[in-house]
């Protein structure tokens, strides 16, 4: 006679169910409940995030992915295109194969978006994030069950303060698209085990592909899938791991391109590259950083300082050591009980493995968008715990109560959530504002240090971007942009002596540095070493041939050097690469005028005033432009309107003069 296996009653309370919808009495709620739900779900994420419609920081990459980048600032097929043809060598944008996002910012661009017009931008990560918050409801919902549960955990996780740098960080549109196309593969799979229809799993892995288009550090995913295979959904077998074959070879696939194309076009540390101590420590005070950042979201930042020295010395390593151990005597005593708290760890250590550090392809030791897809690992503990604590039995008044106490209490939670990510908002609203914040939480960072000096180079405030860019020097000497970028403060105070060297050592730094050698080519041409200017010029071109500036200066030297006909086709190249681009407007004005060619040089000079009405040269060569030509009214026109831009300008107010002469002598008979 066969023995009945035993039965376990103290595990009945832990995963009953593994799909509760279809099994558990009374169905699924009432869909009108999970529309309303939904809705207000969506609505509090983006009233809670409203904000960053008006942040205008800008910041590390943000240049590369938009305002230095030809492709997305030219909307087109042919863009689209060649973001997804560059695989093994992005040119734009160094690093990993990732054209979805291209496409994404380059669509926002041509719906109005702009360098100084930032919200559009905003508006479509608010979107995503807001939209990647409902999947979240539904697919909790799908696996538990339980609506109001799924909700409130949905909300928690969408307003808590570590989902501030996804949304207002633009170069990491990667993060939040990548994610919903994740979410949307983990539904649909979940979908797929219920009703067994092999377009849901088609999709799926359509989901799958896109996020990885999207980000590579979706990678994890088809081992996402395992680990709901088993928990909740309690399948795992050989059967189920067959099923993720496909996904296998994708990711396969996905992970020898990224680490050719970050190879190729940037660097990646592979894991034998590292000591395997600092290797184990680097893991383990991950884990624990973004735990307790998960727990306590405080001194949040885009950039925290790497733990020196990288050891037991360290209390950040240390407690990193000693509770990573403690977790994994935590799970394994829990498996007694629950597969919950198991299932959710592996889930989230699983989806952070890309960016926990075993492989290095960034230079931040950790960072709050890299825990953005991990923290659902930590929701499915949650929500394990919640459908226990709703399905205790009692009597119904109690229960109620109960499950009110739940709910409020999570909704409590989620309020001082929000809270603090509108604080966190705050310090986007300014490139200067964001940078000081990051000072105050990792004060030798030269990355920042860099990013702001910038930012106060192009507020004119020199003295304070040079310093700056010196301690950006203390903390990293081998910073080839902070001397580029030193260099280029010193030369426009007129400091070309001192700024020649800095563009050098960058050089010598980074000999494919396409800016350096670039600013190298303008100080000679200050120096009026103009051929040696034109072989820097040409070089930085190999470089970066879609660099405007470098375009507009090789075309200015040429121009310098009386090569007028041949200045035209890089003028015309850099304001094709930038249209609002007026200092390039200007020089090919200059250099049409001189030619012959009036009424195109006038063109140039009015959209070059239009993009730049405070720049009061543009309207004397507008002005000398008219009259040559002998429209002394027009000319008189341009002067007014430039006095009233520059109403203490000399140039101006001595050139109206001798327009007003010059028509006085005109009108008086001979």
């Amino acid at each position: 006679m066969q023995r009945r296996k035993p039965t376990h009653p103290s595990r009945r309370g832990e995963d009953q169910n593994p799909l509760p919808q279809r099994e558990r009495p009374g169905g699924r709620a009432p869909a009108i409940l999970l529309a309303a739900l939904s809705a207000a779900v969506g609505l509090a994420i983006v009233a809670t995030h409203w904000p960053v419609l008006r942040a205008r920081a800008i910041t590390s990459d943000d240049q590369k992915y938009i305002t230095d980048n030809h492709l997305v600032r030219h909307p087109s097929w042919a863009s689209a295109g060649q973001f997804f043809r560059e695989v093994l060598k992005p040119s734009t944008v160094p690093g990993y194969y990732h054209p979805l996002p291209m496409i994404s910012l380059m669509l926002d661009w041509a719906l109005g978006a702009r360098a100084d017009e930032l919200e559009p931008f905003h508006r479509t990560s608010l979107i995503l994030h807001a939209a990647n918050v409902v999947l979240v409801f539904v697919w909790l919902e799908r696996l538990f069950g339980h609506a109001w549960i799924a909700a409130v955990l949905a909300l928690l996780f969408g307003v808590h303060p570590l989902t501030v740098e996804p949304v207002a960080w633009l170069s990491e549109r990667k993060t939040v698209l990548a994610t919903c196309f994740a979410l949307l593969c983990l539904l649909l799979y979940v979908s797929w085990v219920q009703r067994q229809r092999l377009w849901l799993y088609t999709v799926a892995l359509a989901c799958f592909v896109l996020a990885l288009l999207s980000k590579p550090t979706s990678t994890p995913l088809p081992i996402l899938l395992l680990v709901l295979d088993y928990w909740p959904l309690r399948r795992l077998g050989w059967r189920a791991v067959r099923e993720k074959v496909p996904f296998l070879l994708v990711a396969l696939l996905s992970a020898v391109v990224t680490v050719i194309s970050q190879a190729r076009s940037a660097s990646v540390t592979m894991p034998h590259e590292y000591q395997p101590l600092r290797l184990l420590l680097t893991v383990c005070h991950n884990i624990i950083f973004y735990v307790y950042k998960l727990v306590w979201p405080t001194d949040l930042s885009p950039h925290y300082p790497v733990p020196e020295p990288l050891s037991l010395s360290q209390p950040a390593v240390l407690a990193g050591a000693v509770g990573t151990a403690v977790l994994v005597v935590v799970l394994v005593v829990s498996l007694r009980r629950t597969r919950a708290v198991a299932a959710g760890w592996l889930f989230f250590l699983a989806a952070l493995f890309p960016t926990i550090g075993i492989i290095g392809f960034t230079y931040t030791i950790v960072a709050d968008r890299h825990v953005y897809l991990p923290a659902l690992g930590l929701l499915l503990i949650l929500a394990a715990f919640f459908a226990w604590a709703w399905d205790r039995p009692g009597a119904a008044p109690g229960r109620l109560a109960h499950r009110a106490a739940l709910l409020g209490g999570t909704a409590m939670l989620a309020l001082l959530a929000a809270n603090g990510t509108r604080a966190q908002l705050r310090h986007w609203r300014t490139t200067e504002g964001l940078c000081r914040h990051m000072l105050t939480i990792n004060p030798r960072s030269a990355q920042v240090h860099n990013d702001l000096g910038n930012e106060l180079t192009d507020q004119g405030r020199l003295p304070e971007a040079i310093e700056h860019f010196r301690l950006a020097l203390e903390a990293n000497p081998n910073s080839s942009m902070a001397h580029n970028n030193l260099g280029v403060a010193l030369a426009e105070l007129g400091r070309i002596e001192e700024a020649i060297p800095h563009f050098q050592e960058a050089l010598r730094l980074n000999p494919r540095y396409a800016s350096a050698c670039n600013s190298l080519g303008a100080a000679r041409v200050r120096q009026g070493q103009l051929a040696e200017a034109l072989r820097c010029f040409r070089q930085a071109l190999e470089l970066d041939r879609y660099n405007a500036e470098i375009h507009c200066n090789l075309g200015g030297a040429l121009a310098l050097r009386g090569e007028l006909p041949e200045a035209i086709a890089p003028l015309r190249e850099a304001v094709r690469l930038r249209p609002e681009f007026a200092g390039a407007h200007v020089n090919l004005g200059i250099v049409l005028g001189q030619l012959g060619q009036l009424e195109e040089a006038a063109g140039h000079f009015r959209e070059a005033i239009r993009l730049r009405p405070w720049h009061a040269n543009t309207y004397e060569h507008l002005a000398q432009l008219y009259v040559t030509q002998g429209k002394l009214d027009e000319a008189v026109r341009v002067y007014e309107a430039g006095l009233r831009m520059a109403p203490d300008d000399a140039a101006l107010r001595a050139g109206l003069q001798e327009v007003l002469a010059q028509q006085r002598a005109e009108a008086s008979p001979p």
